[in-house]
């Protein structure tokens, strides 16, 4: 068994001291847990801010919000995806997954290759997009790394299975129009679409999926959909965050995985 612990949660925008403070209070409510895994949203430090990838970015170590992330990871023995943060390297930006091991070491880090720039989104005017798969080896299992828009690349979760991956992680940033947030028909069906593409790519690829969303209002425009969720090879929902800020953990057994994968050799369909 391998504990996972989500955390959801609203970021206070350009406010990283208030975020990462919130990160450590709720590692402090689950430190009586065996957790193998914590997943952070996309711009957990941030929040959702144009100006977040021009004002705040870290060096090509995650700067001192990585730095902090990597001290819990070694104060409370667990590994962590570290959502995004904004990467300046070379003088380029990039949205950048950091991942750390229980020793609080950076062991690889994923810079998000499908970037937003749709129906309003801008992403890619400032953020180059990466050009690498990763999938992590931690000491309890391989996972595959994705963020946010990447959902949207069946093809991209295929890949991370061919390499081995049992779990993929997907922090992110999702948000809908405050005029669809605010409505209870257009809402459920934004949520109910949410769900069954995270459902899909785990059954498609025999995979425990965790995704570890943003919650809210974002600004008088969008709100964040939330329903961070940690769902099954089956597609079972272990657990949904809905629209709360708050963790989600669940004790997945990772002999189901290489049972079902035993069954249907999903890597090696084409």
């Amino acid at each position: 068994m391998a504990g996972i612990l989500n955390i959801q949660f609203k970021p206070t925008v350009g406010k990283k001291d208030i975020n990462l403070k919130k990160v450590e209070h709720f590692l402090k409510q689950n430190c009586d847990r065996n957790i193998d895994l914590v997943v952070l949203p996309e711009f957990f430090s941030t929040g959702i801010d144009h100006n977040s990838f021009k004002n705040y970015p870290e060096d090509e170590f995650g700067g001192e919000t990585i730095k902090f992330i990597c001290k819990l990871a070694k104060e409370y023995k667990t590994n962590i995806v570290a959502g995004t943060v904004i990467e300046k390297s070379n003088e380029k930006l990039y949205n950048t997954c950091f991942i750390i091991n229980r020793n609080g070491e950076i062991i690889d880090k994923y810079r998000k290759i499908h970037l937003y720039n749709y129906l309003g989104g801008n992403e890619g005017n400032d953020i180059t997009p990466g050009n690498k798969l990763v999938t992590v080896n931690f000491d309890f299992a391989k996972v595959g790394i994705a963020i946010c828009f990447d959902i949207r690349y069946p093809q991209m979760f295929k890949e991370l299975t061919k390499n081995g991956a049992e779990i993929i992680v997907l922090p992110t940033a999702w948000i809908i129009p405050n005029e669809i947030y605010q409505n209870k028909i257009s809402l459920k069906y934004a949520q109910d679409m949410w769900i069954s593409m995270n459902r899909t790519r785990a059954y498609d690829n025999l995979v425990y999926f965790v995704i570890s969303n943003q919650t809210k209002e974002v600004n008088n425009s969008f709100s964040a959909i939330g329903n961070s969720m940690i769902i099954s090879p089956t597609t079972e929902i272990l657990a949904n965050a809905k629209n709360e800020q708050c963790t989600i953990f669940y004790d997945i057994d990772l002999e189901l995985v290489k049972y079902y994968k035993s069954i249907y050799p999903i890597a090696q369909i084409d």
